[in-house]
């Protein structure tokens, strides 16, 4: 099973990129320490998330993924060089592992250089093309990947675009090995692909490639130019592990593994088996479907990691003052090396007062008779001094050990006498253990935050509070009133007449349901049948042990929904609507198929913005409670209110608290729940409904361990 991007994905990748040329670069995340991700922002297109697992691979995704509630500082370059930046070009080199992102700016052109070759490495370079950041700084035989150098390309490797059937006869003749390897090394093309050309033409790949006759030669030559003519083409292929596996692909995984793919390509490979094949409109969604649910996770593995690492929980929590207080201590430790060795050199310069004033005062003759120039060549005979420069006045000279022999190599002012370049390094000095008492007392501040913090973090561990993940985005039915049905069905509904066309025109599918309280400005309501919620494979670990994890998905797996389904949509339609507001306890609302819903009114009439017109039988739900209650969830890794019928959130929820309309403004109950959950209060005043409520029930939600 193959994890690593080949050649051929990075010129797929190439053109699917393009077609995002002109898309703004709006934000860089680092979820993981060995994944980046870039958000790309086209009018044409909306936002997409270029994913890059740094080594393995890299591909275009449109999920919604947790995020670090601080960037981390390789994001924070690129945020500060990239951010709202327009994408102008995407580039292969030559047939490498190699893909860069030219980038507009105010300041020039930057690139970014993802490597996928090896261990893998992201490279930001100006428009002089100088490093202006690594992911990984690292050396190799020929160049060197580190912030202040001039960007090198690894040795070229052949290009098999460029190949005649000449150029490759002559690859293959210079080769000893068998045919399989001298493909996929000499000709540039990878096992893989080496062996789908072996199985298309029919040649053992073993055999040695001197064995080759001229028409195998033409064949294979065949092969390669009709496979390297489809990568521009769209469209990919997969393959499943087995017929089993093609199965639960094809059903949609459910369970916390990972989609059975063997393999995902931008062209056919001919030894994979037809039977297993799955088809895919390009090898973004390829890759995302094998490997997208895993790849989103990465910010929740990222803090089980630093869980084992720490060995429990309360460590990991305080790790970021942690390592700030560890890093303070190593820097008072540098700032008192500093000033001890420059304390050090200017006892140095006075103790060998004569020596140093006779080096300067030669060099200040010479330079008066003879120039900078003419001086800067005569010192490399002299053996203490190392070298001069004229730009800055200085020199580097060396001062007498104890056995009179050059040792200690200073800098020295020419201009100024053995006294003053004495100075300079007692006011080095001087500054650096002020700078190590600063440093102090920042630590001093630090260890204080740090003890608070472990006590505000025990508070809220021994509460239940969950704490706030930084989402690259917001659910798409967040920016509507939402529920979960007991079977896990998901039912959205407007929160204005503009969210009500919304909800109709792109919400309502042909197999949706629509509900709508008997009240006039109600909210349309829909249930959506093939899409809900699953129990979530890959949890946030960060969330307390009672806040249930779900992952929203599309499925159609979810039944018709029954009867009792139908009346707790109708229920949650009357909750949204004015009836919450007026202070009754019931209320009547009704469903319809979603085709007898029409925004087209009758001759002579007209609908505002917000209504539509019914046709055909309705059927009715009486008599449905103004009563709702609301626990903590966790979707997609974020944790969320969920706001629903009593009958499903606490079946749902360990946690919970029932409401009715009452009295009290819901802003202060929301500030109730906020402050006892952790939750936003904003997304807790969003998903409650339109007027004054009361708590009729606390189950442990707001005052944990007592019951009202």
């Amino acid at each position: 099973m193959r994890e690593q991007s080949s050649s051929f994905d990075i010129a797929r990748m190439v053109v699917e990129l393009r077609a995002h040329i002109g898309a703004r670069v709006r934000k860089a995340y680092q979820p993981h320490w060995e994944q980046v991700m870039l958000r790309l922002n086209s009018k044409k297109d909306g936002a997409s998330d270029l994913v890059i697992v740094r080594g393995r691979r890299l591909y275009l995704s449109d999920r919604d993924r947790p995020m670090p509630m601080s960037p981390s500082p390789f994001a924070m370059v690129l945020r500060k060089y990239l951010n709202n930046g327009r994408l102008v070009d995407v580039t292969q080199h030559g047939f490498d592992r190699i893909l860069t992102l030219h980038v507009d700016t105010a300041a020039g052109i930057h690139r970014l250089v993802i490597e996928m070759f090896r261990e893998g490495n992201v490279i930001l370079l100006n428009p002089e093309g100088v490093i202006i950041q690594p992911l990984t700084s690292t050396e190799y035989a020929s160049r060197t990947l580190k912030r202040g150098e001039v960007y090198d390309w690894p040795p070229a490797q052949v290009d098999p675009r460029d190949l005649d059937a000449d150029g490759l006869s002559e690859i293959l003749a210079g080769s000893d090995a068998d045919v399989v390897r001298t493909l996929a090394a000499k000709v540039n093309l990878g096992r893989g692909y080496a062996n789908a050309i072996c199985a298309a033409t029919g040649i053992d790949p073993s055999m040695p490639i001197s064995n080759l006759s001229a028409g195998e030669r033409d064949e294979i030559m065949s092969v390669l130019t009709a496979m390297l003519g489809t990568i521009d083409s769209t469209g990919a292929h997969g393959w499943a592990k087995d017929a089993e596996s093609l199965d639960v692909i094809a059903s949609g995984v459910t369970s916390g593994e990972m989609p059975p793919y063997l393999e995902v390509a931008p062209v056919a490979l001919a030894h994979m088996d037809a039977e297993l094949h799955i088809d895919h409109p390009s090898l973004s969604a390829a890759v995302d479907a094998w490997w997208g649910a895993h790849d989103s996770a990465a910010y929740a593995r990222r803090e089980m990691e630093r869980m084992v690492e720490a060995g429990e929980a309360e460590e990991t929590a305080g790790s970021r003052l942690g390592r700030r207080a560890e890093q303070q201590e190593q820097a008072i430790e540098r700032f008192h090396e500093k000033a001890g060795k420059a304390q050090n050199v200017a006892a140095m310069i006075t103790e060998n007062w004569e020596h140093v004033n006779s080096l300067l005062t030669q060099i200040r003759r010479a330079v008066e008779q003879q120039g900078w120039s003419n001086v800067r060549a005569a010192v490399k005979g002299v053996e203490w001094i190392q070298s001069v420069d004229p730009a800055k006045r200085t020199m580097q000279a060396f001062l007498p050990d104890e056995n009179g022999l050059p040792g200690i190599r200073i800098e020295l002012h020419v201009d100024e006498t053995v006294h003053q370049n004495a100075q300079r390094h007692f006011t080095i000095a001087r500054t650096q253990k002020d700078k190590a008492k600063g440093a102090v007392k920042a630590l001093e501040d630090t260890e204080r935050k740090k003890r608070k913090d472990e006590k505000q973090r025990a508070k809220d561990e021994a509460a239940g509070r969950v704490g706030r993940v930084k989402r690259s985005k917001r659910l798409w039915f967040e920016r509507h009133r939402w529920t979960m049905l007991s079977d896990g069905r998901l039912m959205v509904g407007g929160r204005d007449a503009r969210g009500n066309d919304t909800v109709v025109k792109k919400h309502l599918g042909k197999e949706d349901i629509y509900v709508h309280a008997d009240l006039h400005g109600a909210p349309s309501c829909s249930i959506r049948i093939a899409e809900g919620f699953q129990t979530d494979p890959a949890p946030n670990p960060t969330l307390p042990k009672h806040v249930p994890s779900l992952r929203l998905t599309q499925s159609s797996e979810f039944s018709s929904p029954n009867e009792e389904i139908l009346g707790e949509a109708a229920q949650m339609a009357v909750c949204w609507s004015r009836a919450w507001g007026g202070g009754g306890g019931a209320a009547t609302a009704y469903h319809v198929r979603s085709n007898q819903v029409s925004k087209t009114a009758e001759t002579g009439e007209s609908l505002g913005r917000g209504a539509f017109v019914i046709r055909g039988q309705r059927n009715w739900h009486r008599n449905m409670p103004t009563e709702i209650s609301l626990g903590v969830v966790a979707i997609n890794g974020i944790p969320l209110p969920l706001v629903g019928t009593p009958a499903t959130v606490e079946s749902i929820c360990e946690r919970w608290v029932r409401l009715q309309p009452g009295t009290q403004k819901k802003e202060s109950i929301a500030n109730r729940i906020a402050k006892a959950t952790g939750l936003v209060q904003d997304d807790i005043l969003g998903s409650l409904p339109p007027g004054n409520l009361q708590i009729m029930h606390d189950q442990q939600l707001i005052n944990v361990g007592t019951e009202s």
